[in-house]
């Protein structure tokens, strides 16, 4: 509806059953008088800006505090500045937005942090271990805004753990906190991307960490705080130095308890043959504990929950350890332990093909007849159980003087 709009007519208007009524002026082009069902009187504006988008302006409710005449002054106002390609639309919304990015500067390093453990960190594997270095690195700052943070504040703790001799560590940290300051910058915590020129301590070589004794005994305690279930199969893949799918899959069949000994068949082991691994007196305890338990729910295999399948769920136990090892702990993963294992072995004097038949490693050179193969299996089972034997006093704590059989002594 258009007509020139006067105070007498608004005042006879009667607001509609439903919905709402609207009259546009014709005296001022653009400007609309709305009534709606409850009552509620409104004035309204709409002008395309000069260059730019149709914008809509609220310009507040009738009689009061916007009469006929203000209204019209106003849109006339708001229709000049159109013409002049000012837009106030466009305007409040880059004011609403500097608000807002200045509220999130405002927040402190810890909140932001624990935005991008709710956001990030959570969806990823390692990512418990992840908060855990930032927390770890940025502790002094963590109650400070996050706008406050600089380059040096990321820079010092990378430093001081290279200074300290833990070069790797330092670089993880590092880059635990060019991600962290990366997503920050993209979502307008940080004006600018601090940690994208962070100096980068250590140039790795391939991955090869190897456990020293003292912190695989320290991996050894930590396991009995892991329940009934992972504690035992993580001190057997300690004890074995096996590798954990086939330690995790090993089946009750496998184990005879009088030779002490597990019989992985090829179908089980990563070279496709049948293996043979001692058990040192430890592992042994572990399993008839084990045994004693289940023969009251008789189950082929020894670590499940379900009686059907292997147990699973390594990723969040292996957090579970991290933790109890605490944030001083050089990361380290499963497999490091068969790495520990070698190296200790070599120190103690024990020959390489026998430490590579305790792992398991794939022969290489000319492959053995049948009658060498039968006597090379013979002959290195005692080797390769007195080395599983010393590495079970080397795992819990109980070390003694090494006096190695030599090839052919047995």
């Amino acid at each position: 509806m258009q007509r020139e709009l006067t105070d007498r007519y608004l005042k006879s208007l009667k607001a509609p059953p439903t919905g709402r009524l609207e009259v546009s002026d014709t005296k001022r082009a653009g400007l609309r008088f709305r009534l709606t069902a409850s009552g509620r009187a409104t004035w309204m504006f709409e002008k395309r800006v000069k260059g730019g988008s149709k914008r809509k302006h609220t310009l507040g409710g009738w009689p009061e505090p916007v009469s006929l005449s203000q209204a019209r002054a106003l849109a006339l106002e708001l229709e000049a500045e159109a013409a002049r390609g000012i837009d106030r639309v466009a305007i409040a919304e880059a004011e609403r937005l500097d608000a807002e990015t200045a509220k999130s500067k405002a927040l402190s390093v810890r909140q932001v942090l624990e935005l991008y453990d709710r956001l990030h960190l959570s969806g990823l594997r390692r990512g418990s271990e992840r908060k855990r270095q930032i927390e770890q690195a940025l502790q002094p700052r963590l109650g400070d805004p996050m706008g406050s943070l600089t380059r040096a504040d990321l820079q010092k703790p990378i430093d001081e753990k290279a200074s300290a001799g833990r070069g790797v560590f330092a670089n993880r940290i590092r880059s635990a906190l060019m991600a962290f300051t990366g997503w920050a910058a993209d979502r307008d915590h940080l004006e600018t991307d601090i940690g994208l020129r962070l100096t980068k301590p250590t140039k790795e070589a391939s991955r090869e960490r190897a456990p020293t004794r003292s912190e695989v005994h320290a991996i050894w305690n930590a396991t009995f705080d892991l329940g009934d279930l992972w504690g035992p199969a993580l001190r057997l893949l300690i004890l074995t130095a096996q590798r954990r799918q086939e330690i995790f899959g090993l089946e009750w069949s496998e184990i005879d308890f009088d030779a002490a000994t597990i019989t992985k068949p090829g179908a089980r082991t990563k070279n496709g043959r049948e293996h043979v691994t001692h058990l040192s007196p430890p592992a042994l305890s572990e399993l008839r504990e084990l045994r004693g338990k289940t023969d009251r729910q008789p189950q082929s295999l020894v670590f499940t929950t379900t009686g059907k399948t292997p147990v699973s769920g390594i990723s969040k136990v292996k957090t579970r350890l991290d933790k109890l090892l605490g944030d001083d702990f050089e990361p380290w993963r499963l497999h490091d332990i068969r790495t520990a294992f070698a190296t200790a072995m070599v120190e103690r004097g024990v020959p390489e093909n026998v430490a590579d038949r305790v792992l398991n490693h794939s022969a290489v050179g000319s492959a053995p007849s049948s009658v060498a193969r039968v006597y090379n299996r013979a002959n290195m089972l005692s080797q390769r159980a007195q080395a599983l034997d010393r590495w079970a006093e080397i795992v819990t704590g109980k070390v003694s003087p090494v006096v190695f059989l030599e090839a052919g002594s047995v």
